[in-house]
């Protein structure tokens, strides 16, 4: 089992996730053009894929949902509430996400789990192949014990470290947006992430990447050292998905 960012952040968020003859998507925040670009950088192309899960209705991970789905004939699965916000939908071949139950596509297993966020019916998903286990955790405002049951005892995870809070409180955004990317529907700060590992198993640890950093308000440097922090690690050990950039592959043994 494997997995890769296409990219994280405010202007597009993609991620890979493979295991056996199983290849899946969730979210596409790109152009389908700029997809296919970064999925050759991965050796892997849109004809690939099984299916394409969206997590949440904002434009930084849907907007290129449609077209991608329809040029590849890309099943899309998502929450009712995300489809009623979804724009450009016609002819695409949708599932509905139950958010507290398992579905199987090909050799993956979805675990889709709900998050507060101010989007209609958000969810995130960990993924197992019957050994390992992979957890994403992205656009959440805050920690709860289902995301903490969730998430417990992965093989890796991807996790939110959008803002250092201090760098959020004096940097350029307007009060309203403040409050509202530091509130309890907006993202988890580094200290937040730090404080879920914390919290939960992370003995299997093979992987842990910091996504969805803001550009204005963290870096790369913060976010590491608060992750590292938790796992008493050094913070090289920790991966960041660049919003250009993303990723590698990350490969679970």
């Amino acid at each position: 089992m494997q997995f890769a960012s296409l990219g994280s952040g405010s202007r597009g968020n993609a991620t890979l996730i493979e295991a056996g003859s199983t290849l899946v998507m969730v979210d596409c925040g790109f152009s389908c053009r700029e997809v296919e670009r970064r999925m050759a950088r991965l050796d892997r192309s849109p004809e690939q894929l099984s299916a394409v899960l969206v997590t949440h209705e904002h434009g930084d991970h849907v907007r290129g949902v449609p077209v991608l789905a329809r040029k590849y004939l890309l099943p899309v699965w998502l929450t009712r509430g995300t489809h009623l916000f979804m724009q450009d939908d016609s002819s695409l071949e949708l599932h509905y996400i139950d958010g507290h139950h398992t579905h199987a596509l090909g050799d993956i297993e979805v675990h889709p789990y709900t998050v507060p966020h101010d989007a209609r019916e958000p969810c995130q998903f960990a993924f197992s192949d019957g050994t390992h286990r992979f957890g994403m955790l992205t656009d959440s405002g805050r920690i709860t014990a289902h995301i903490r049951e969730s998430l417990h005892a992965c093989d890796a995870l991807l996790l939110e470290c959008n803002h250092d809070t201090d760098m959020l409180a004096r940097g350029p955004y307007s009060a309203s947006l403040k409050s509202r990317v530091g509130g309890p529907l907006g993202h988890l700060s580094n200290c937040q992430a730090a404080d879920l590992l914390g919290e939960i198993d992370t003995s299997r640890l093979q992987h842990v990447v910091a996504a969805h950093l803001s550009e204005k308000n963290n870096s790369p440097e913060l976010a590491c050292a608060a992750l590292a922090g938790a796992l008493d690690c050094s913070p090289d050990w920790i991966c960041v998905a660049g919003q250009d950039t993303g990723t590698g592959w990350c490969v679970i043994e």
